[in-house]
């Protein structure tokens, strides 16, 4: 910890969307118009194209892979029903409409327009609601810590995704000869460990391909579901929901258990709003209407009419989703398959890169060091404290829970869970940001809630067979940012509390001048208002000052990205004092250097050869009264220690920073 605190300001609410650009008239008929228009047009729709198959390649890979699992989960799962008729129409019916009502209503068509200047997830989706002044005190705090656990939830989803598809890919060489089942779990856990340590190297190198391979992905998937289709296609009377209504009546509390099952086909619903930033809505709905749910549901029809016009070849396989695979093709369908569940694993991980980046800059965890592996897409990072996390719990699910059917029985809780959250928080944007009126948002949110809250009881029998996991991942994480941002509202309260003001601090600077020493004193403080105690300190042992002394506080925004016009503000004090804030967005990542060059535009010239950095370096120690319980405040000592230093952080010359100790009651 040090005085360069992170602390964060309200900013106003989501950006306007951009226009759609002039209406340019056209020229006069002389002009060959439409032959310099063509190549615009044409242009644009491979810029379009390019998009959609990267769209395909990073966002739809946890949801194109869950036919691996899913319906198998419903007939031959823990809660699993008969496959009859009835209820290979009616789990048929169940998986159509929950793709529909929860992907392509709530997230495609109202959650995507909840954007933050451009960002998605949940955390983007909070700083929408909490900042301003429409949602204060309790209210505003409730938000904050939805918005935290929903976060947490998804570093659990993280390690049970690479986990439950690899698996259950891999699983299809047992269809084609039992003498792979005692190598399943050593090849899972060899292509876990080789996804994982390939992350330093960054997919840059071969995220090109992934568009492709998901193309291939979802063409198979419909394939194979159309062949088996064409064999009963009475499969297809499975779009009316009545067929869903009669399975709950036939099979009651039991048939009500099967919807933790169902669950699983829309486990990746929340990448779809996550990834807005990398590619905008279009590409992604166009993605989904075009190829993702045409051949999702084929697949799963699929699946369904196999269940149903040949049921001895699914009951000696086990296996819904390989059971529709010929023969012949089995071996290639692992191995795609495999592939396909690698890219979603990867899919997954750059979320919760991305996510733990945000959570830095808004000061919910600690400084860590964050790597970028590409020099030309900034949202490519690596966070290697992440990912050595990642792959010890991803490979000890593997291990402990030995089957991806087991582990199916862990994978949904996270999941809907953070789709509640979605669903509350965003609640409440469309009534405080689109001003809808509190019918109109029941109109809809109430509906979804009802059906979330259905799959949330259905999983909630689940938690005791293993759904506990990711739930207590996933408070782990919300216990560690609730404390680390207690604790660093305390540790700035202590700090900055009661600084004496600069205005007085210059003018006994003017009455009484020190002795001034060459060159320029940067002082790294969390509060632009008072004198930084490093500045006092340095004063009053070493009886100097620098010729120039700059107070440089970085700010992080409440929303993805500040343009570099809003990036710095530099005032001046008097007697060659000068205050500098620097404002990031919690996508970005602060850069003291760059900052400094960027005060010579508003004519603050700063050599940094001949810059010294002052930053605070705090030792805690027990109050009387303590402000946290005295197991927080050890934690938060603990994760204090053991933060990335500010010199990294900020990108400092180490060899020009300077260290002035504070001891801090807590």
């Amino acid at each position: 910890m040090n005085d360069s605190s992170v602390t964060s300001e309200h900013a106003p609410g989501a950006a306007a969307a951009p226009p759609a650009g002039e209406v340019v008239q056209p020229p006069p008929a002389a002009t060959p118009a439409p032959a310099a228009h063509q190549p615009h047009a044409a242009q644009n729709r491979r810029d379009r194209l390019r998009l959609c198959l990267l769209a395909l390649g990073v966002v739809y890979g946890d949801i194109g892979t869950s036919p691996l699992y899913a319906l198998r989960e419903c007939f031959f799962g823990s809660h699993n029903v008969a496959p009859t008729h009835g209820n290979v129409m009616g789990v048929l019916s169940l998986v159509l409409w929950s793709l529909i009502f929860i992907v392509s209503i709530k997230y495609l068509f109202f959650v995507l327009r909840a954007d933050n200047r451009g960002e998605g997830g949940i955390l983007a989706l909070m700083a929408l609601v909490t900042s301003g002044t429409k949602v204060s005190g309790r209210l505003r705090t409730a938000v904050i810590m939805l918005g935290i656990f929903g976060a947490a939830l998804l570093f659990g989803d993280g390690i049970i995704t690479p986990a439950i598809s690899v698996l259950s890919a891999v699983e299809g060489l047992e269809v084609a000869t039992p003498i792979f089942h005692s190598y399943i779990i050593p090849i899972t856990v060899i292509v876990l460990v080789g996804l994982f340590v390939l992350q330093q190297r960054g997919s840059s190198g071969v995220g090109a391909l992934f568009g492709p391979i998901m193309l291939l992905w979802f063409g198979s998937l419909a394939v194979l579901g159309i062949v088996s289709i064409v064999q009963d296609v009475s499969v297809l009377a499975a779009v009316n929901p009545q067929h869903a209504a009669r399975f709950f009546m036939h099979n009651g509390w039991h048939g009500f258990m099967v919807l933790g099952s169902v669950l699983l086909v829309v486990t990746g619903g929340e990448a779809l709003y996550a990834d807005i930033g990398h590619f905008g809505p279009r590409p992604i709905r166009i993605d989904w209407y075009v190829f993702v749910l045409p051949a999702l549901l084929l697949n799963y029809f699929g699946q369904g009419a196999m269940l149903l016009h040949s049921p001895e070849v699914v009951m000696a396989s086990g296996n819904t989703f390989f059971a529709i695979v010929p023969p012949w093709a089995l071996y290639p369908m692992v191995a795609l398959s495999t592939v396909a569940a690698v890219i979603a694993s990867q899919a997954v991980i750059s979320g919760v890169f991305s996510l733990t980046r945000q959570a830095v800059q808004l000061n919910y965890l600690p400084r860590m060091a964050i790597e970028h592996t590409s020099a030309s897409h900034m949202g490519q990072i690596y966070v290697p404290q992440v990912n050595m996390l990642m792959m010890l719990g991803t490979i000890a699910l593997v291990v402990g829970f030995g089957q991806s059917s087991d582990l199916a029985a862990a994978y949904g809780t996270a999941v809907i869970g953070t789709m509640l959250i979605t669903t509350t928080i965003f609640a409440l944007f469309a009534r405080l940001r689109w001003n809808w009126s509190w019918p109109a948002v029941a109109l809809l949110c109430l509906p979804l809630l009802v059906v979330e809250l259905a799959f949330m009881s259905a999983t909630a029998i689940k938690i005791l067979q293993g759904g506990w996991v990711p739930l207590a991942v996933g408070g782990v994480i919300f216990l560690l940012a609730t404390t680390w941002k207690r604790g660093k509202a305390i540790v700035f309260e202590r700090l900055y509390g009661r600084l004496l003001p600069m205005a007085i601090f210059i003018r006994d600077v003017k009455a009484h001048p020190p002795l001034r020493a060459k060159g320029t004193a940067v002082f790294m403080t969390g509060s632009p208002h008072g004198v930084p105690l490093a500045l006092m300190h340095n004063l009053k042992h070493n009886q100097v000052l620098h010729e120039r002394v700059i107070m440089l506080t970085v700010q992080t925004d409440e929303v993805p990205h500040v343009s570099d016009d809003e990036r710095v503000q530099v005032e001046t004090l008097g007697e060659d004092f000068y205050s500098v804030v620097a404002r990031y967005g919690f996508m970005e990542e602060p850069n003291v250097p760059q900052v400094l060059a960027q005060c010579g535009r508003q004519g603050l010239h700063v050599d940094i050869n001949r810059t010294t950095f002052f930053l605070g370096h705090e030792t805690l120690i027990a109050a009387a009264k303590p402000a946290m319980p005295l197991w927080r405040e050890r934690l938060f000592a603990y994760m204090s220690r053991n933060a990335l230093p500010a010199t990294a952080f900020f990108d400092l010359p180490p060899n020009r920073v300077i260290e002035v100790g504070t001891q801090i009651e807590m």
